[in-house]
């Protein structure tokens, strides 16, 4: 795969760098304060900012650049899909949380490095082990054989750590999200249905979904502008199969009423509450400030988080400023108000923090009551 052209600007030197395969070291809920002030979270969240702004306004089936790398990565994800196939699920006794899936991670746990290195210019073999890290732990856990949003932290930490060693570049964040996470969208929904995968973690009345979060945010992104395609339209059934193969925020809405039965108020309580919200800039700043509150600053999901030579636990430069918290405060209905404000993080060393413009304005108006 040499001829896939890389990018000389990137910040980390391939020839020098010592990579190391990544491991948790989250422990206690006291680590947490550390982590937030680490410079793995500022630069996560400074790419989870750099992908909003980049898909603003942007359909999946515009035109924007598809580079080698992003359809070579498209086609790993395609070999993974048809791993499903070949992995029916058994005949069990329990409803839920089929063993084949241990099938199939197995095999995704021993075939995978391989896979991911064919994929890879021949100079990037000595990054394969730890981007593989980070890979194998976004397709769910194989011995609770459950998916959440832990793991579709790790996905993104994938995509993240492309980015650092220059095998994407700016050029690229448009396909990195609305192609390639796209599909990564579409196969975890495949492995959640075929093998009946618990969410991971405790989900309380407030949680957006069972199993993801980012297709939310960056989905609320594509719609920022338009023209008729409004918060209050998502939960009609006309709009989200309409339009599902161009939002990835209706595509996220048209599975979730695939899976679940009853009145979608009732199902998916904090999303109706969504559809209240009149502008989709602040259902767009209010996620972006829930997710920081509701994943990144949740022991139960960052304890899984692994940390090697390209996100690293150590202090950072320039951390992400602390989230303002709000007072408790509850709408007649009884539901907490939007978080729609947040406080965005300077400039990181990251690639994607190089523009001024990569970090997206925020609404500093008071949350409008659901």
């Amino acid at each position: 795969m040499s001829s896939i052209k890389k990018n000389d600007s990137h910040l980390i030197d391939i020839k020098s760098h010592k990579f190391c395969l990544p491991e948790k070291q989250i422990k206690l809920p006291e680590d947490i304060p550390k982590w937030e002030k680490s410079q793995a979270y500022a630069d996560l969240l400074g790419f989870i900012l750099a992908m909003n702004e980049a898909v603003k306004n942007k359909k999946i089936r515009d035109q924007y650049p598809v580079s080698q790398v992003v359809e070579k990565l498209i086609e790993v994800l395609d070999k993974l899909d048809t791993w499903i196939d070949e992995i029916p699920p058994i005949d069990q006794p329990q409803r839920f949380g089929n063993k084949a899936f241990r099938i199939w991670f197995q095999k995704l746990s021993e075939e995978g490095p391989n896979v991911l290195k064919e994929s890879l210019p021949a100079e990037y073999e000595c990054a394969v082990p730890e981007l593989f890290g980070y890979f194998l732990e976004s397709f769910g856990n194989d011995t609770r054989i459950d998916y959440g949003t832990g793991h579709e932290l790790s996905f993104v930490a994938f995509l993240c750590c492309f980015c650092k060693i220059g095998l994407a570049t700016q050029e690229d964040y448009q396909a990195l999200i609305l192609k390639v996470f796209e599909r990564y969208m579409n196969l975890v929904r495949k492995l959640q249905l075929t093998y009946r995968m618990e969410p991971a973690g405790s989900h309380g009345v407030w949680s957006l979904d069972d199993y993801q979060f980012l297709p939310f945010l960056w989905g609320s992104s594509q719609l920022l502008d338009h023209p008729r395609i409004k918060p209050k339209s998502f939960p009609n059934e006309d709009i989200y199969n309409g339009f599902y193969k161009d939002y990835m925020f209706l595509s996220a809405i048209k599975f979730i009423n695939q899976v679940k039965t009853g009145p979608f108020a009732e199902h998916s309580n904090q999303l109706w509450g969504i559809s209240g919200v009149p502008v989709w800039s602040k259902v767009n700043s209010g996620l972006i400030k829930m997710y920081r509150a509701e994943i990144l600053a949740k022991f139960p999901i960052v304890q899984h988080f692994m940390f090697g030579s390209l996100l690293t636990l150590n202090q950072a430069e320039n951390p992400a400023p602390e989230l303002e918290v709000l007072p408790p405060a509850t709408s007649l209905s009884g539901r907490p108000p939007m978080m729609d404000d947040i406080m965005m993080p300077p400039p990181t060393m990251a690639p994607w923090a190089a523009k001024p413009g990569a970090i997206p304005p925020t609404s500093r108006t008071p949350p409008r009551d659901l």
